[in-house]
């Protein structure tokens, strides 16, 4: 697993879940020591070489655990991580690491499931990551895991497609349009309803949650992963 950078430290209950929802089905799971960033960010930001350099560290270091799928809980990351072999055409172990990369949404939903599932009384609104939905093409996938949770009603976001305007380091060099952007899917978060949002990267979260703040309003949101924790092992969901 790729443990992740901006998910490590602003929400690492999402790798704790994911460990733990991924031992119930059965798998055994390594978390590689003193990874770092995968180099998404830094290539957002124009910065490549140190990108690749990013990169070619982690490659290194996932090359010494054998493991049959590579896998990864931040939507961001996780369509950064399947272009490594794009980003090193010439180099056999960048592409090898890039076919064995899984989001958790992906593989999880191509298990058979193993462990009950407890009900949730919830009325769930399921954020599109534009990383997730756009570049890896998954959006069935969580739909699939929350809607078999007894109890999940599923509500769709309007203009879902439509971006949060975290969009990897947007909301930094360009704060005034990203808060825009987030001003109109905040609308129509708040529209659904909704109980929870479930949101698969952590910059929508970050994005999402710091304009419902401006507002002074409150919406829990959780990683699909952290829901289907709460269902299988009964652990708290975010508050």
């Amino acid at each position: 697993m790729v443990a992740g950078c901006v998910q490590r430290i602003f929400n690492p209950g999402v790798n704790d879940a994911t460990l733990r929802v991924l031992s119930a089905e059965g798998c055994e799971v390594v978390v590689p020591r003193g990874q770092g960033c995968c180099g998404a960010l830094s290539m957002h930001a124009g910065r490549e070489e140190e990108s690749l350099r990013f990169a070619r560290d982690l490659i290194d270091r996932f090359s010494r655990e054998p493991a049959d799928v590579i896998l990864i809980n931040a939507a961001g990351c996780g369509s950064h991580l399947k272009d490594y072999a794009r980003l090193f055409p010439r180099d056999e172990r960048a592409k090898e690491f890039a076919a064995k990369v899984r989001d958790v949404n992906e593989f999880l939903a191509a298990l058979s499931p193993r462990a009950p599932r407890r009900p949730l009384p919830l009325r769930i609104a399921m954020h599109d990551a534009c990383h997730l939905a756009h570049a890896q093409r998954i959006k069935a996938q969580p739909r699939a895991l929350l809607g078999a949770i007894p109890g999940v009603t599923l509500v769709e976001v309007p203009d879902s497609e439509q971006c949060c305007g975290s969009a990897g380091v947007y909301n930094l060099v360009q704060p005034e349009s990203a808060d825009q952007i987030g001003e109109r899917k905040v609308d129509n978060v708040v529209s659904t309803k909704a109980d929870l949002l479930a949101s698969a990267n952590p910059g929508c979260t970050l994005q999402i949650q710091k304009i419902l703040r401006q507002r002074g309003k409150h919406l829990p949101a959780a990683h699909p992963v952290e829901i289907l924790d709460a269902s299988i092992s009964g652990t708290p969901l975010p508050s």
